[in-house]
């Protein structure tokens, strides 16, 4: 029985049973307690689980794959360590793999390959975005699931496998789909993974894949020589559009070939929307009939006899017979010469004995050329290598190599340790599997050479997301009781004051976030405390001898609020305001109450009855002038005389601007005393004597 079966890992993942075994780990069904939720867990080997190096590199790859989040990859939830065993959880797909897929349905139709191929491309797009290569793209790490759609799986394991180059028989399975700069050992990025993906779209089409061979060494090196059959060689329904993009995805030379999944699904779209289309640019089609270099074969005894008498080895491309009849040929025109004369004999040996003189002469200028051009040449060469030596070597001091920093803790002491680097941060985000602070990610990753001083993005955890409450009501209550039920809840409260009319100084007003709305743990809540009614002053104006509404209008726009507007008989105008509570320029409170006295017009006299004469006693009326002294104005004034100790006009008069005097006729008896007020405003009490 598998040791693992029946474990708990972490405390969290029950082992239920094998689904899967590949060269490096084994696959399990599991289920997570805490989630409850079916998941598949990959436990590496033994034999790569004892190599402290390998260990680090699979959880530190494990951990940026874990950053992927697109619908055409398998997703990793975890990556941990528990009793000794190292493992990676993943999404449990319910499916089956594209491999076993193309083996039930043999040759697929190109719309079958284009829409699982649009799908792989998209993934290794958003994975390529994020800085991580696959390495391993395969039928084997494609699943297939029930909805037609697929999900790429196994990222980043092919670059922690890279640690060893040789091919062995556990690397069959991937050699078939290897790019030519990963057989040779040399540096890989985001196009060897287009080279695999067309490498699986030629399997798609043409049923088998482009090389094959008894031992994984012999498939490698016709991935490093190239020359594969065209993929309609083998399916002649193949459109020329998509044997044009697979065989561009599987260029020789990596410069060929596409720069981007991004471009390679321009292509595939445009193929999508026009299956007719033929694409104007170089692939390797051509290359299609190339034979791959092979040993030579043995010469025969005719070929031995031209090689002796030439000096050249006979042609490949020419029949087998063809020295024979050279020879033969030979022999037949030496016989004829000696029959045509000694004459003719000698002419043709001094024509050929010139021909050679000639020869001879313009051999050995040619070689005088082709000597003196060598040397230049190779004089360039070494000038040119002694030159990109010194700028390899300039450069190679410039270049560092990147810390795997993902798994540790973010602080100042991190960023002065790696002063080589300048750190940029991307957005925090919540992490149930990673405590606040730790990194989560970075870019470039870990291991990359770059020059001294580039930048490194990371991401930080801010830990586990915090559970989500509602906010009481605290409108109306005390402050600084709510602020101590706040705290003691977990949330940080910080009070700002406004004025209101309706709470009392001291009580909360509101709050930001409002009651019942939805907060978390340590965050900020912000209460208002009331300080009262917010008291606004402004200046009294003179609105006597105003229209009613102008001097409404006027207080209005002042913010005056409390007004009382009260009629009185006034000899003034309807309407007309003859009287203010307040005194012009006095500063009051604008919710003070203010009351405005306006004319409700002239009082007109009722007619009286008709009576029989009665004797009336004298008037002893006296008319008098009198000279009052009043403030000068630079506008004009009006002076209203009432009797004492009433709002009685007896009579008003206007005063013009700069005038300090006004005379006023009365008429009257005996003495009384006249309240006198100016522009509204009471000015002073006089007393006068009316006599003869």
């Amino acid at each position: 029985m598998d040791q693992f079966i029946g474990r708990l890992l972490d405390g969290r993942y029950e082992i239920l049973e094998v689904i899967g075994t590949g060269g490096m780990a084994v696959v399990y069904k599991a289920r997570c307690h805490r989630l409850n939720r079916l998941v598949a867990i990959k436990i590496l080997k033994d034999e790569f689980s004892r190599d402290e190096e390998f260990r680090r590199r699979f959880r530190a790859e494990g951990e940026a794959v874990a950053m992927l989040s697109h619908p055409n990859i398998v997703q990793v939830y975890d990556v941990s360590s528990s009793d000794g065993a190292d493992y990676i959880v993943m999404e449990l797909i319910d499916g089956i793999s594209l491999k076993e897929y193309m083996e039930k349905k043999g040759i697929l139709n190109w719309k079958e390959t284009l829409h699982f191929s649009l799908q792989i491309a998209k993934g290794l797009e958003h994975a390529h975005s994020r800085g991580i290569v696959h390495r391993d793209i395969k039928p084997h790490n494609v699943m297939v699931l029930k909805n037609g759609s697929v999900k790429v799986m196994d990222f980043g394991i092919a670059r922690v496998m890279n640690k060893s180059n040789t091919l062995t028989k556990e690397a069959l399975g991937s050699v078939h789909y290897i790019s030519p700069e990963q057989a040779k050992g040399g540096h890989t990025d985001n196009r060897s993974d287009l080279y695999s993906l067309g490498v699986v779209m030629y399997e798609m089409m043409a049923g088998r894949p482009p090389y094959d061979g008894e031992s994984a060494v012999s498939v490698a090196i016709q991935h490093i020589n190239g020359g594969a059959p065209l993929p309609s060689t083998f399916n002649p329904n193949i459109p020329t559009g998509l044997e044009q993009i697979i065989m561009k995805a599987m260029a020789l030379e990596v410069r060929d070939r596409y720069v981007s999944a991004t471009e390679m699904l321009q292509d595939m779209e445009e193929f999508r929307k026009n299956p007719a289309i033929v694409f104007d640019y170089h692939t390797l089609m051509d290359d299609a009939t190339r034979k791959i270099p092979t040993a030579g074969m043995p010469l025969t005894t005719a070929e031995k006899k031209v090689q002796a008498r030439t000096g050249e080895r006979p042609s490949a491309s020419l029949p087998r017979n063809s020295a024979v009849m050279a020879h033969s040929g030979t022999a037949s025109r030496s016989t004829a010469s000696r029959e045509s004369g000694h004459t003719e004999s000698r002419r043709r040996r001094r024509r050929e004995a010139e021909k050679k003189k000639n020869t001879e002469r313009s051999r050995i200028a040619t070689t005088a050329v082709v000597v003196c051009s060598a040397v230049a040449v190779f004089a360039i060469i070494l000038f040119l290598i002694a030159l990109f030596n010194g700028a390899l070597l300039n450069q190679e001091k410039d270049m560092v190599e990147v810390p795997y920093l993902i798994g540790g803790t973010y602080s100042e002491e991190l960023v002065a340790a790696h002063d080589d680097f300048n750190f940029r941060l991307r957005p925090q985000e919540y992490s149930e599997n990673h405590p606040k602070n730790e990194i989560i990610n970075q870019e470039p990753a870990g291991g990359t050479k770059v020059q001294r001083g580039s930048d490194i993005w990371l991401t930080v955890s801010m830990g586990p997301e915090p559970e989500v409450k509602k906010l009481d009501n605290f409108v109306g209550a005390d402050a600084e009781e709510a602020c101590k039920l706040l705290e003691s809840q977990g949330f940080k409260p910080l009070k700002k004051k406004e004025a209101s009319y309706v709470y009392q100084p001291g009580e909360v007003t509101r709050t930001d976030p409002s009651a019942e709305s939805e907060v978390t743990e340590g965050q900020t809540i912000y209460i208002y405390v009331s300080t009262g009614p917010d008291i606004v002053e402004n200046s009294m104006p003179n609105v006597v001898g105003l229209e009613l509404n102008r001097a409404k209008e006027l207080l209005t726009q002042l913010g005056f609020t409390n007004v009382r507007y009260e009629p009185t008989e006034s000899t003034r105008p309807e309407n007309e305001v003859v009287y203010q509570s307040v005194e012009k320029d006095e500063t009051l409170d604008v919710s003070s109450e203010i009351i405005i006295q306006y004319s409700s017009g002239v009082v007109e006299t009722q007619p009286t009855q008709t009576t029989a004469p009665q004797e009336t006693e004298p008037d002893n009326s006296v008319l008098i002038s009198v000279s009052w002294v009043v403030p000068e104005s630079t506008e004009e004034a009006r002076l209203d005389v009432c009797l004492g100790g009433t709002r009685d006009v007896i009579v008003s008069k206007s005063i013009a601007p700069g005038a300090k005097t006004v005379l006023l006729d009365l008429t009257g008896t005996g003495t009384v005393s006249y309240d006198l007020y100016l522009n509204g405003q009471f000015l002073e009490t006089k007393t006068l004597e009316f006599t003869k």
